[in-house]
């Protein structure tokens, strides 16, 4: 079939949407391929329907290759299996609730392990029926609180995702790199470049996780990377090596912990230059430094079920807490910043001098305090006082003042070392892609999924769980593959293999073109066909950059001398041919 864009359905834009905020975004908007019908909810356009589909082959295809097989569950699901894992009250605000006519409650799946699990559980009893490898293609549903980024982060998104039943973890395992190699092939074949990395399990629980991100500067995803190993990991998922604890022969070398007056010092950095400038507060080995400064930062968790609690972290001054990684431990528990309310109701905290002495369980203001893993003992420190305008110095850890336990929240840069070879490492970001993961017996013992083994035992299948961003793939290619004239799609994924252009006022090019459309149709080649009469070649040329077909073809001026223009919108590498030798000329370009 011929696409001609004087009968498609498309409009393209000159001007940026003013809700762009990334390139994917304002592309495939301004290239008619997308329209946003409400926050994070998007129509697919004929050009977007095709770019979708063919992503939407391509992960079919390799997961059918892989020898897994699809399903297919509804959008709209009950709320009893949910329940039943607890997964209707840990999703709290980010699930989509509603209630039928006699008032049964329902919600619109996020995601459908609990789904997977009762099938596989109606349909198999013993071991001798699996391993089992299933999977859909579906449309999910999350009440995000701030949905941006166009297509990439929607309250509506398609998710191919599926589920390994094995009886031993050892078959999990297998499963597991199963996965793994499809969807290295998978993402090969969409032209997009990832990078593997290890991660968290989030929402879903389980263990050996690992990300494919698509770097790229717009990514919502940070992850580090070594300068001199292998290593890569989402900095969720960091996890540091701690200091060895300082020797007993230097702690009996620190002075008694002492308050001091320290005014005018609003910042770590002004209360480390007054240490280092007043000769009594001054250390008689080396400078004070901001690493030495112990940070109280105070936040209230709000539980799935609506209470709320206090949790301080202590860490070194010169590093912040990472929200994004706070969030990933605390889950599924949400999180904000301690408010003047908050302080107001604990009177024991001091804002902007909360020191160990007001925190704890067991001391005056009854907060869980957890401390950075570089807080070990014999560390000395500066921090608050618990007063105003005082701060307590030569404070040692273990000596003075000890938390409930370790969170590893802070912030990771580029320099750290290497949780794996001690080497630094480097920060990118990137958009998430894939994730794979060991669910194990979660959901499994939670509704009841058990087989007879060969013993004729009854056993608990293990689980895994691994998807695929479908509509998000569309919108990483793009990130991955624009310029600053618009997208440049990958020929398998891209609404058609050949832009032809038709130009001038006379009818030669446009009988010539139509010729050369329906000859390239015949041999199986999809041409997107630019026919429109009294429309200038400077717009077509345009749109034909902005829409991204990788080979543009220009039946022109040239025609004359039995010439076309042949453009790759890759690298923008032009070349004449023969108006005689099109059709073989384009189709081994193609098929190349």
């Amino acid at each position: 079939m011929i696409l001609r864009m004087s009968t498609l359905f498309v409009r393209t834009l000159r001007e940026d949407p003013a809700d762009a905020e990334v390139p994917s975004h304002r592309l495939l908007v301004r290239a008619g391929y997308v329209r946003r019908i409400a926050p994070g909810v998007f129509s697919w356009l004929p050009l977007g329907y095709l770019v979708y589909r063919n992503v939407e082959r391509i992960v079919r295809e390799e997961m059918d290759a892989a020898g897994f097989q699809e399903v297919h569950f509804p959008a709209l699901l009950p709320r009893e299996p949910y329940e039943t894992t607890g997964r209707w009250t840990e999703y709290g605000d980010t699930l989509f609730r509603l209630q039928d006519r006699k008032e049964t409650d329902y919600l619109l799946g996020p995601t459908h392990e609990e789904m997977f699990t009762l099938m596989v559980k109606g349909e198999y009893s013993s071991y001798r029926d699996l391993p089992l490898i299933i999977y859909q293609i579906q449309t999910k549903y999350r009440d995000e609180a701030r949905p941006r980024a166009g297509i990439l982060r929607g309250r509506e998104f398609v998710m191919k995702d599926s589920y390994s039943f094995d009886v031993s973890d050892e078959g999990l395992a297998t499963s597991y790199r199963r996965h793994r190699d499809a969807y290295i092939a998978t993402f090969d074949r969409l032209g997009l470049t990832y990078v593997i990395v290890t991660a968290t399990s989030g929402a879903m629980g389980g263990s050996a996780s690992e990300e494919f991100l698509a770097p790229t500067d717009s990514g919502e995803d940070s992850f580090i990377r070594c300068t001199a190993c292998d290593y890569a990991a989402n900095v969720e998922a960091v996890t540091i090596t701690p200091p060895a604890a300082v020797a007993d022969s230097i702690v009996q070398q620190v002075p008694a912990a002492h308050i001091e007056q320290t005014p005018d010092t609003p910042t770590i950095a002004t209360l480390v230059q007054v240490s280092n400038e007043r000769a009594d507060l001054r250390r008689s080995d080396r400078d004070w430094l901001a690493e030495d400064t112990l940070k109280n930062v105070v936040f209230m968790l709000k539980e799935p079920d609506g209470s709320t609690r206090a949790l301080a972290i202590g860490l070194p001054g010169d590093r912040e807490v990472d929200l994004k990684r706070l969030e990933a431990v605390v889950h599924p528990a949400t999180l904000r910043p301690f408010e003047d309310a908050d302080f107001a109701a604990n009177p024991a905290l001091v804002k902007g001098y909360i020191g160990p002495g007001a925190l704890g369980r067991d001391r005056a203001s009854g907060v869980e305090y957890l401390l950075d893993p570089r807080v070990v003992a014999g560390t000395r420190w500066i921090t608050g006082a618990d007063q105003p305008g005082r701060h307590v110095y030569d404070l040692v850890a273990g000596r003075d003042f000890e938390g409930d336990g370790v969170i590893d929240v802070a912030e990771v840069r580029v320099g750290d070392p290497c949780p794996s070879c001690g080497g630094t490492v480097e920060l990118a970001r990137g958009i998430e892609i894939g994730h794979i993961f060991q669910l194990g017996r979660k959901y499994a013992e939670a509704l009841g999924l058990r087989v007879l083994d060969e013993h004729g035992e009854l056993v608990t299948v293990t689980m895994g769980s691994y998807g695929i961003g479908v509509s998000r793939a569309v919108a990483s290619i793009a990130e991955q593959h624009h310029d600053e004239h618009g997208l440049c799609w990958p020929r398998e994924v891209a609404p058609a293999d050949i832009h032809l252009i038709a130009t001038g006022k006379e009818d030669a090019p446009f009988i010539t073109a139509e010729e050369l459309a329906s000859a390239l149709d015949a041999a199986g080649v999809r041409v997107l066909f630019d026919d429109r009469r009294g429309v200038s070649p400077g717009v077509k040329f345009n749109d034909s950059e902005l829409i991204g077909v990788p080979t543009i073809v220009v039946v022109g001026k040239k025609l004359a001398d039995g010439l076309i223009e042949v453009k790759d919108r890759g690298t923008g590498e032009r070349r004449e041919i023969s108006v005689d030798d099109a059709v073989p000329s384009l189709l081994a370009l193609v098929q190349n």
